[in-house]
């Protein structure tokens, strides 16, 4: 099958099975006479494990590791169990730290008054806790997102009034 196909059956992307390709985790695929890549079964499986790996968060390295356990019959399951267990690892301090971040954002989410003052906690955190340094001056905003002439959004408290109290308003008419 060529590489559309090898795509669809194996989930993995025309450019992500090139890059594969080229990182030597799926091994030289055959040609057609006309220079397309030829896939096999064998391609597939290969492309389904790499996919299912990268879906459990291993890194290429990793991967490249484990396709060689894979390979080899005579390995040892502790080898793999070894890697598996440091990625766990790995995967339980990376949840620890975003809980941390969620935390600590969600501490200042709470402590904003999100209102017409110009004070902000979460942008005073953001620079280091720095109150006093002055924020770049902002460009005129056209539309939600909207980045200044410096490079920097807007801060929140410089959205536009209607947009800011649209909705307590509506909600406040309403109950």
């Amino acid at each position: 099958m060529n590489i559309g196909q090898a795509a669809t059956a194996s989930g993995v992307t025309p450019k992500m099975i090139r890059h594969y390709e080229s990182l030597g985790l799926l091994p030289r695929v055959a040609r057609s006479g006309s220079g397309y890549r030829i896939y096999d079964d064998r391609a597939l499986h290969t492309l389904r494990f790499i996919r299912r790996a990268r879906e459990m968060g291993f890194g290429l390295d990793e991967i490249a590791a484990l396709l060689t356990l894979w390979g080899n019959r005579r390995r040892a399951s502790a080898e793999v169990k070894a890697l598996a267990a440091r990625h766990v690892a790995a995967l339980q301090a990376r949840i620890e730290r975003m809980q941390a971040m969620q935390r600590t954002l969600q501490q200042l989410v709470d402590a904003c008054h999100g209102d017409g003052r110009p004070d902000c906690p979460i942008l005073d955190d953001l620079a280091g806790g720095a109150a006093d340094t002055p924020p770049p001056d902002p460009a005129p905003r056209s539309g939600r997102g909207a980045i200044s002439a410096s490079g920097f959004a807007a801060p929140c408290s410089a959205r536009p009034a209607a947009r800011r109290h649209a909705r307590p308003a509506a909600a406040a008419r309403r109950g």
